[in-house]
């Protein structure tokens, strides 16, 4: 999978989305200073949400469209958030200028057709679909028609869910599909994480696979990169201090940098399959045991546990001869700490 100039999958590595969603808090000057701290952390991507409050939903005061799920929104209704927290189509074009100055990759979460519209004419490289949307097959299906690769979240969904997305993607034949395990809390329980998932949706649906997270800290991202994350993403806000609905579980620069870094080190760490050793490694050998002459001999002597151990370093004989030399006597004379050998003893 391509999106913009990165190799997505295989051998690359783990492609990092700051998600942007609300953390502007209203203001186009904080979206942009925001793109320009996202570089600053190592992030490849940033990530925007096309929407306005009447594509997302009615504006009524009925108690259906009262948040009162035990979310950090309870008792706003759906109307009112998305109002507060979209960001406005007419600073797309300006958002995804300052991501390609930067050398970002920007692309964005549309929640319906017009949104689609939005996002072709700036020329989107990718989408995302966000968790509670992946039971809108129709908006699924239309994105995949594209042809550009599709992120999905796969919060809220069942297994039949994710077969039905993927189905919708083959459809229109588009196989660059990607999910992500994502637990749709806000903030995430880090024993809700299940990380597993990650492998397994990889394995399952033969797909790329990562992670949209909304735990505190860098753990998650972690462990999902050591379950084989192909793509994390994690909110990001300039400074908590400045508010907003999603700023109480977004990274800082300070922590999303660090959170890079810890995904770079864990893949760095995670290697290969490979017995051999590296010249390092085999330089370490040294210190492994072997068997001495811990006293001083004369040829003629049998070897035994007396005048023959097994201790470090690592140049005499290998102890796995120990108990098949036991008992031979030595042809030469030995000081104590000379490196056995096989030479040294009678045939």
């Amino acid at each position: 999978m391509n999106i913009g100039n990165k190799t997505i999958g295989g051998d690359n590595p783990v492609f990092i989305i700051a998600e942007l969603s609300a953390n502007h808090n209203g203001s186009l000057e904080t979206a942009l200073e925001t793109i320009k701290a996202a570089k600053r952390t190592g992030a490849d991507a940033v990530k925007i949400q096309t929407y306005t409050a009447d594509t997302m939903t009615l504006d009524v005061k009925k108690p259906d469209f009262m948040l009162s799920q035990g979310t950090i929104w309870d008792g706003k209704y759906l109307h009112d958030l998305y109002k507060e927290a979209y960001t406005p189509w007419e600073w797309h074009e300006q958002l995804f200028r300052a991501a390609e100055e930067e050398g970002l990759i920007c692309f964005s979460s549309p929640f319906d057709a017009t949104a689609v519209d939005l996002l072709e004419k700036l020329d989107a490289p990718a989408y995302k679909i966000a968790s509670f949307e992946i039971t809108d097959i129709p908006l699924i299906e239309l994105v995949a028609s594209k042809g550009k690769p599709v992120i999905i979240s796969t919060g809220i969904a069942e297994k039949e869910d994710i077969e039905l997305a993927l189905d919708a993607c083959h459809r229109m034949g588009n196989k660059d599909v990607a999910f992500l395990k994502c637990t749709s809390s806000y903030p995430a329980p880090i024993e809700e994480a299940n990380m597993v998932m990650v492998k397994d949706l990889s394995e399952r649906f033969n797909v790329i696979s990562g992670l949209s997270d909304h735990t505190m800290g860098s753990t998650v991202p972690v462990v999902a990169t050591c379950f084989g994350a192909k793509i994390i993403e994690k909110h990001f806000i300039l400074n908590k201090k400045i508010g907003g609905p999603d700023a109480s579980f977004s990274m800082d620069e300070k922590e999303f940098t660090e959170m890079v870094k810890a995904v770079r080190e864990a893949e760095k760490a995670m290697g290969i399959v490979d017995y051999s050793l590296t010249e390092k490694q085999k330089k370490g050998r040294e210190f492994s045991r072997s068997l001495y002459v811990i006293k001083d001999i004369k040829a003629g002597e049998a070897l035994t546990e007396e005048n023959v151990g097994s201790v470090r370093p690592g140049f005499g004989l290998h102890p796995m001869y120990y108990s098949q030399v036991l008992g031979k006597k030595f042809i030469n004379n030995l000081e104590k700490g000379s490196r056995l050998s096989l030479e040294d003893l009678e045939k």
